[in-house]
């Protein structure tokens, strides 16, 4: 492991758990044992070092969805893909401090624009996902015709993130299963040929 890797391995949880604004120079330099000249050596500022653990919280927490996704035969099959994995999602972020897609869209909106594309981004990019997948249920009968893809796409992700950010409020991933159980129950049934 290299210092730039050793070091978002310490830091990308604290940003995800105290946000931009709330982690100082000194969580970064006490959790890593550096000094700040060694941790702006391998990194241009604070916003790099955001976003670079933002980014990693990513890798670790929604790309291994999108890849289990992309291997998924069908639509109906990947729409329970996403549920399942998001049943388990509250344990596999709980140590890091929740969704970080959710984390740095509430916390860098109105203070670091860069950043807060990248959420904006990666939103768009689940959306544009499940619109793909609605999409292509549509084409292969798996979904009735008259389905707004771009609408069913938006309220799954909001029931995916809402829960999400109660379950973590309230540290009762409760939230998060019965959300997913009515998207199961109640969306996909509804739009299934």
């Amino acid at each position: 492991m290299n210092t730039s890797e050793f070091i978002l391995d310490k830091v990308a949880p604290i940003f995800n758990k105290q946000g931009y604004v709330g982690t100082s120079l000194t969580n970064i330099t006490k959790a890593t044992g550096l000094t700040k000249g060694a941790i702006y050596c391998n990194f241009s500022n604070k916003e790099d070092l955001a976003l670079k653990s933002f980014q990693l919280n990513i890798s670790l927490a929604i790309k291994p969805l999108f890849r289990l996704v992309s291997t998924t035969p069908g639509s109906i099959n990947k729409l329970h893909v996403i549920t399942d994995y998001q049943r388990n999602y509250y344990n596999l972020v709980k140590d890091i401090g929740g969704c970080p897609m959710l984390r740095v869209g509430v916390d860098t909106k109105f203070i670091n624009p860069l950043l807060f594309a990248e959420a904006q981004n990666l939103s768009q990019k689940f959306t544009s996902g499940l619109v793909s997948i609605i999409k292509e249920g549509i084409i292969k009968n798996e979904i009735q015709e008259n389905t707004d893809p771009y609408k069913y796409a938006k309220v799954i992700l909001s029931l995916i993130e809402g829960s999400s950010l109660l379950a973590f409020t309230h540290d009762d991933q409760t939230y998060i299963t019965n959300a997913m159980d009515f998207i199961d129950s109640i969306l996909i049934k509804y739009i299934m040929i």
